[in-house]
C-alpha cells in the first residue's frame, strides 16, 4: 500500500470505493505546519477532475490496471468498439469515457485497452500518432519553422497548432500527451 507522497502522476489507486487516477502530485510545505501532498486527481469512472490534498503518511491501496493489446475497429453513436488482437473478443467502450483519446486515432490503430478486474477503464496510446492535415489556412511563402504558427485541424478532429509551412495533405506526427506537433512525417 503506497503511501501519499509515493503516489506519481499516472498512477491509480482506490479511496474508499473511487477509483482514481493521479494527474500531477507534488509536496507543499506551508509556512506553518507539516507538509501536505497536493494531487490533481481523475476519477477513473466518472471522468471528473479536481483537486484534493493529504498527509503525506496518509495509505492508500494500488489498483491493479492490467492491459490487453487491441485494434480500434469503429465509432457508432455513442459506443467505441476495440478488437483483442490475440482472442478476437471485441469490446464496447462508451465515447463519453474516451473521448478526448479517439482524436488521436484513427481506424484499425493499435492501442493498449485498461482493465480494473473486468471493467474496461480506459486506452492507452502510442507516444506519437500520424494524422493527416484536412484543414488550414493557406501556407505563406517564405514561412519558417520558428513562426508563430496556425490551427490545422487532423483528420480525426484534433486541432494542433504548426508552423506556418504546412500545407493541408500533409501527414504529420504529433505526440499524444501533450497534442503538440513534433515534425512531418
Amino acid at each position: 500500500m503506497p503511501s501519499a507522497n509515493e503516489l506519481k502522476a499516472g498512477m491509480t489507486f482506490l479511496n474508499g470505493d473511487k477509483l482514481l487516477r493521479v494527474v500531477e502530485a507534488s509536496h507543499h510545505k506551508p509556512g506553518k505546519g507539516n507538509t501536505i501532498m497536493r494531487m490533481k486527481l481523475r476519477d477513473v469512472r466518472t471522468g471528473s477532475t479536481f483537486d484534493d490534498t493529504y498527509r503525506p503518511d496518509e495509505k492508500f491501496e494500488q489498483a491493479m490496471i492490467e492491459t490487453i493489446n487491441a485494434q480500434y475497429l469503429y465509432q457508432m453513436d455513442d459506443t467505441a468498439f476495440f478488437m483483442n488482437n490475440e482472442t478476437y473478443d471485441q469490446y464496447e467502450i462508451p465515447v463519453e469515457q474516451v473521448k478526448n483519446e479517439l482524436l488521436y486515432v484513427l481506424e484499425n490503430t493499435d492501442v493498449k485497452i485498461q482493465f480494473y478486474g473486468t471493467e474496461v477503464i480506459g486506452i492507452q496510446l502510442p507516444t506519437t500518432v500520424v494524422l493527416e492535415v484536412t484543414e488550414t489556412q493557406p501556407s505563406i511563402k517564405g514561412a519558417t519553422v520558428s513562426g508563430s504558427g496556425k490551427p490545422a485541424i487532423m483528420e480525426t478532429g484534433l486541432t494542433v497548432n504548426v508552423p506556418d509551412f504546412i500545407e493541408v495533405g500533409t501527414k504529420l506526427e504529433i505526440n499524444t500527451q501533450s497534442g503538440e506537433y513534433i515534425k512531418r512525417a
